[in-house]
Parts: C-alpha cells; sequence; structure tokens
C-alpha cells in the first residue's frame, strides 16, 4: 500500500530541486556492542519505513548517506549520497541500511573527528537547500577533542548539526548535555534515547524533526 501510494505521489508530483541533504553520522565505537550496533541500524532502516518520513523523503528528493565513526582516524562513509527520487530508490536504500556491516570495532570516541570528515562530504550535494549532519553517539569525546573547532567549522558553512544522546536508563543525562553544550548547532537539537533499546523511537522523532519542519 504505501509502495503504490510513494510510487503515486513520484509520478503525479512536478519535479523539484533537493530540499535537504541528511548525513546520518551512526556511533561504532568500543563502547557499542554488536547487539547495540543491531539496533542501531535496524532502528534506522525502519524509520525510514515510516510513512510520514518516506513521504518527505520522496517529495522533497532528499539526498541520504551513512557514515560510520569511531576513534581517530576512523570514519567510513558506508552508503554515499543517494537521492530519494522514487519508492525504488528508498527502499533499495533502507534495504541497504538494514544489512550494513559494521566498519570499526573497539575504538575511542572522536566526535570532533567525526564531524570534521563529515563537513566536506557536502560538496558532493551543493545544490540541495539545507546541509545537515545527524549524529548518534553514546559518550563524550575522549579522544582528538575538536569537536568544537568542527562545530563551528560547520556553521560557517551553513551545515545544521542535530543529534540523537544515548544515555544509560535512569534519570541523568550526561550525554544529552554534551551534545548540547559542545556538538549541535546554534539551530540544532539534541533527542535523548534511553538506552539503544529506545533508539529507534529516537531515530523516528528525530528524522520527523528533521525533515518535517515547524512551520514560523
Amino acid at each position: 500500500m504505501f509502495r503504490a501510494l510513494a510510487l503515486s505521489i513520484c509520478l503525479t508530483s512536478p519535479a523539484a530541486a533537493c530540499e535537504t541533504a541528511l548525513l546520518l553520522a551512526i556511533d561504532v565505537s568500543g563502547s557499542i556492542d554488536r547487539g547495540e550496533y543491531a539496533l542501531q541500524v535496524q532502528g534506522l532502516a525502519a524509520a525510514l519505513q515510516t510513512p510520514e518520513i518516506a513521504e518527505v523523503l520522496l517529495r522533497d528528493q532528499v539526498a541520504l548517506s551513512v557514515l560510520q565513526w569511531s576513534g581517530l582516524g576512523r570514519q567510513e562513509m558506508v552508503i554515499p549520497w543517494q537521492r530519494m527520487l522514487s519508492a525504488r530508490a528508498l527502499d533499495a536504500f533502507q534495504q541497504r541500511v538494514a544489512t550494513l556491516p559494521r566498519a570499526f570495532t573497539g575504538s575511542d570516541t572522536a566526535v570532533g573527528e567525526a564531524l570534521s570528515f563529515a563537513i566536506p562530504q557536502f560538496e558532493a550535494v551543493g545544490d540541495c537547500r539545507r546541509k545537515v549532519i545527524d549524529v548518534s553517539g553514546d559518550g563524550p569525546e575522549n579522544a582528538g577533542f575538536t569537536v568544537g573547532q568542527a562545530r563551528s567549522e560547520a556553521q560557517r558553512k551553513g551545515i545544521e548539526i542535530n543529534a540523537i544522546a544515548i544515555e544509560d536508563m535512569g534519570a541523568s543525562a550526561p550525554i544529552s548535555s554534551f551534545y548540547r553544550n559542545w556538538v549541535i548547532t546554534k539551530d540544532g537539537f539534541v533527542i535523548t534515547a534511553r538506552g539503544l533499546s529506545d533508539y529507534p523511537r529516537a531515530i523516528r522523532a528525530k528524522l520527523l524533526r528533521e525533515l518535517i519542519k515547524p512551520v514560523g
């Protein structure tokens, strides 16, 4: 049913320029075990099939890519930029996300290096009106210590940074505070996931907020 609706939208809507280029940066540092990694990629894949998200991805011809990151010198574009021009393209992207192999294991958390690696990737999608880095992580920066510099560079280049902070269960939120104070750009936001099991909900909420911007 969704495939038919989405295909109808693509066939009947006039051609539109790319509204958003969204780079999804996934933490695969040493604190993320095999099961937690699976929750991240499967949660993201499921979120891309949410009808409201899928509809706007196709309507706005959103460009998507996936980056995996961990410690110093450990960043890899595991899925390069792809335009969501049809339901078939979206299905293929979603299936690829769901089966992504892990690029790195057992390393530190170099958030600044991940952002610095992500920023020049947007040169390939210069026609997109908005440029957004969607970064997830379960710990503060403990290697490189360049996050402030990277955030400043992103702001100069008009790139928005939003975050999912993966917290332990409980009331405290040190990871959320780190991402809010040091990572997101001026107009960015942080969504908190209480443990990796909450990640699927958090990524759906985050994508909806990024892609379906409130008016006014």
